[in-house]
């Protein structure tokens, strides 16, 4: 059983940046995928960055690759989300989720609450 929740969400502007965490507590944190994923109103859920459970291998959608950074501190249990040069089309609400030994698409079997997004032009 894992427990998420991630924190770091606001309203800023175009061309501005965002630090999301996402804090973990229960099994071998290192044994699980992490993930971000987003999701605007009246729009599916979509990936955003994963990075993989050992290596640590980070994986982006291409709308953020060179933008957002995922990394991942197994000591503190926690995920992190650098998104540089945010534009308004990542206005969403950013989830982050955990899989055990998973793709870096998942099988996500446990996600968080959430934490909002929100850029204006």
């Amino acid at each position: 059983q894992v427990h998420l929740r991630e924190s770091g969400g606001g309203l800023v502007q175009a061309g501005e940046s965002l630090r999301l965490s996402c804090a973990a507590s229960g099994s071998p944190f290192s044994r699980y995928t992490m993930g971000w994923f987003r999701q605007a109103p009246g729009k599916e859920r979509e990936f955003v960055a994963a990075v993989s459970y050992g290596a640590g291998i980070p994986y982006y959608a291409d709308s953020v690759k060179g933008r957002f950074t995922i990394s991942r501190d197994s000591p503190k249990m926690t995920v992190y989300l650098q998104m540089n040069n945010l534009r308004p089309e990542d206005t969403a609400v950013y989830y982050c989720p955990a899989g055990w030994r998973s793709d870096y698409l998942g099988p996500y079997s446990y996600w968080g609450q959430g934490t909002q997004v929100t850029v204006s032009s």
